[in-house]
């Protein structure tokens, strides 16, 4: 196999595009402010673009697609791009989205399908879970090829357990690596599972809505604060994975059984309400600095394509961390775990592949 910057290795065409798309404001809800935990400066996330701008660039992608903001990004990273190419630094051509920002989760929506629709070969998110949730929604609605267009997840949300903490030059390098054929899907995508939720009416209507990483169930049907950060009034968490290091209400699931990334299946627990209902005390990191005692009733895991019922009359589904669907009594709720929807950038495997096969020396 051929040095990765030697002349005979495959060039990218001229329309080979990457999709980035950075919230501008994630990891500034109700946690960060209630744990004393420091929120990342809108230059900061200029920084990580750029550097994975940069990578990408080396690697041979000629063009960049990506969602634009209000919040400054946007205008940060142009005057960015225009002073670091008067010094002979190389990029990317960037272009921004045809779209009017909102300021809200609806960006993200608009972009994702914006993205998909121009044929991007891969999408860089920056942000936290719930910007990671939002981006694969879109993605996999009405297709039926989950890998037709990978994510690869940078880390700057409040309980990032999805995207991981990593340097975005090495994210960009592995998004280059796949996107210019250098390394098939094969080797560089991994599935990921995702909870699937679905709200019946007595009215036979019906409304769908997915967590990556954790549905969670909760007898607090107030949604103004929209991050759920409160033990109390929890009646029940779905986990579509639980690692023992993350932070945030998937802890709870990593503490007590832990449920790998990649491995089959995920987890189900049922709250204790009261003492009487307590079965086994937990000690979880709910929040950054935050670390609760949680009561468990009870739990179990959940295999693939099975619809756990949510046994209670009237509540709030959060969705990877954030309150998003109220129900009523008469409404049926459901939370299905579904395996390989969609795929991911396996940053690590990708270079160690890359490594491997030589793809870094240069050419003698």
């Amino acid at each position: 196999m051929p040095s990765l910057f030697s002349t005979s290795a495959a060039m990218a065409s001229d329309a080979l595009s990457i999709g980035i798309i950075a919230n501008p404001v994630s990891a500034r809800d109700i946690r960060r402010i209630i744990a004393n935990a420091s929120n990342l400066q809108l230059a900061d996330r200029v920084n990580i673009v750029l550097r994975a701008l940069s990578t990408l660039a080396a690697i041979g992608v000629p063009r960049v697609l990506m969602m634009p903001d209000r919040a400054g990004i946007r205008a940060m990273l142009s005057r960015h791009l225009q002073r670091e190419q008067n010094l002979h630094h190389t990029f990317p051509r960037v272009d921004f989205l045809d779209m009017e920002p909102t300021s809200t989760v609806e960006d993200t929506f608009l972009a994702a399908r914006l993205l998909r629709a121009a044929g991007v070969v891969a999408i860089i998110v920056l942000g936290g879970d719930g910007t990671h949730r939002a981006v694969v929604r879109e993605l996999i609605s009405g297709t039926s090829n989950p890998a037709a267009i990978p994510i690869a997840g940078l880390s700057t949300g409040t309980n990032n357990a999805f995207p991981e903490l990593r340097e975005s030059s090495i994210t960009g390098l592995a998004v280059g690596l796949y996107a210019t054929g250098r390394l098939s899907a094969a080797q560089a995508l991994a599935p990921n599972k995702l909870l699937e939720v679905s709200i019946s009416g007595v009215d036979g209507s019906e409304r769908r809505d997915i967590a990556l990483v954790d549905a969670v169930i909760s007898t607090d049907r107030y949604l103004g604060a929209r991050a759920l950060w409160k033990p109390e009034g929890l009646h029940s968490v779905f986990l579509a994975f639980a690692e023992p290091q993350a932070i945030g209400l998937s802890s709870i699931g990593g503490l007590l059984q832990p449920v790998a990334r990649h491995a089959p299946g995920g987890l189900a627990i049922q709250l204790a309400r009261n003492p009487q209902q307590r079965r086994i005390g937990l000690l979880a990191p709910i929040a950054p600095g935050m670390v609760r005692e949680i009561g468990i009733k009870q739990f179990e895991r959940m295999p693939a394509d099975k619809p756990f019922e949510v046994g209670l009359d009237a509540g709030v589904v959060a969705l990877d961390g954030e309150r998003e669907l109220a129900f009523d009594a008469g409404e049926r709720v459901t939370v299905t775990l579904r395996e390989n929807a969609f795929f991911a950038v396996d940053v690590a495997r990708c270079m160690h592949t890359a490594a491997m096969a030589g793809l870094f020396r240069l050419s003698s």
